[in-house]
């Protein structure tokens, strides 16, 4: 080969590479709107849910502990407390069980009522991972659910809002038929509940400003964001792109933290690791919010996974900007 047709060729490479890294970038991470800086200090509203979600997540992390089938008392336990809590929210709570080898297990929902019959859901798995107390994995996620419960209760929305704690998130029961979000979503579909948008709550509580702390699942997607993990996670698959363009919108308008979003094909890993990959099943919208968990966070699926590990001021932080972006959405 020439040296000309060779370079021809080296160029022609270049070319599709750059186009290809393009399109990824438009259609796939490019999110509208603009970050806003962490904030310097929290308010007193942020101070008070500070308090709240620390509350949270000490009961199911520290005094509860690991939460699973081998720990089915304590299971039990993080279910009571999770339907307390949103009685408490003034929101009214009602077990979705089913059987499983002999065992009831409940997926506990609330709803606020709105003017329109299309249901914006939140939830978040309750249950932790074998040997591990969970308390970023997910009793940050189930903190938020109640704290949000609470907050949106008397906030007049066009779109119902519904809360779901769901249990069996975690192995052996990941994507499969026992996992508890995937029976929770397939009898939406069989009663025709008309799921708008599905937002998950995973894994939200630790973040970083040291350089390199931030991984990705791919090496090119370090080339698109930060090398610190100091910012909140939206992710979707790409049938779910419009949903997690307008969440990052309203919450980068809200928000006093960055995020970061991303649309990507769902078999890279990291992407579908939640209960909104149960409602994908049954066509339902749903995206993820997430820390990232496994590419930040260095006590996932440990049993160092410990309440004094997060990070609560920034937790707080991602929360009340949550509050904002659900009662937007629900307009």
């Amino acid at each position: 080969m020439s040296v000309r047709r060779l370079v021809g060729s080296v160029l022609r490479v270049a070319i599709a590479l750059f186009v290809i890294l393009g399109l990824v970038w438009f259609l796939s991470i490019r999110m509208p709107g603009r970050n806003q800086p962490i904030a310097a200090a929290l308010d007193e509203s942020e101070m008070a849910l500070r308090a709240e979600l620390v509350g949270h997540v000490q009961k199911l992390a520290g005094e509860i502990g690991e939460r699973n089938m081998n720990r089915y008392p304590q299971l039990n336990a993080a279910a009571d407390f999770i339907e307390a809590s949103l009685a408490g929210a003034g929101v009214k709570p009602r077990r979705d069980s089913f059987e499983l080898r002999g065992r009831s297990l409940h997926n506990i929902e609330a709803e606020i009522r709105g003017a329109r019959p299309q249901i914006l859901l939140i939830g978040a798995h309750y249950d932790s991972v074998l040997g591990c107390p969970g308390a970023n994995d997910n009793a940050s996620g189930v903190a938020a659910l109640l704290a949000l419960a609470r907050r949106l209760a008397g906030t007049p929305t066009g779109q119902t809002l519904r809360f779901v704690a769901f249990v069996n998130e975690e192995p052996p029961y990941f994507q499969t038929e026992e996992m508890g979000s995937l029976v929770y979503a397939k009898r939406c579909r069989e009663r025709g509940d008309r799921i708008a948008a599905m937002i998950s709550l995973e894994t939200i509580g630790y973040f970083s400003d040291e350089r390199g702390s931030q991984k990705y699942p791919s090496p090119g997607l370090g080339f698109f964001y930060p090398t610190k993990g100091n910012f909140i996670g939206f992710a979707t698959n790409t049938g779910s792109r419009e949903l997690l363009r307008t969440t990052v919108s309203a919450f980068r308008k809200a928000g006093r933290i960055p995020c970061e979003g991303a649309a990507l094909p769902a078999s890279i890993p990291g992407i579908g690791w939640s209960d909104h990959w149960a409602f994908w099943q049954c066509g339902y919208p749903a995206i993820m919010v997430t820390d990232t968990a496994p590419f930040r966070y260095p006590h996932y699926h440990e049993a160092t996974d410990t309440p004094d590990k997060l990070d609560y001021d920034r937790f707080a932080l991602v929360v009340s900007g949550l509050e904002k972006t659900i009662a937007e959405l629900a307009k």
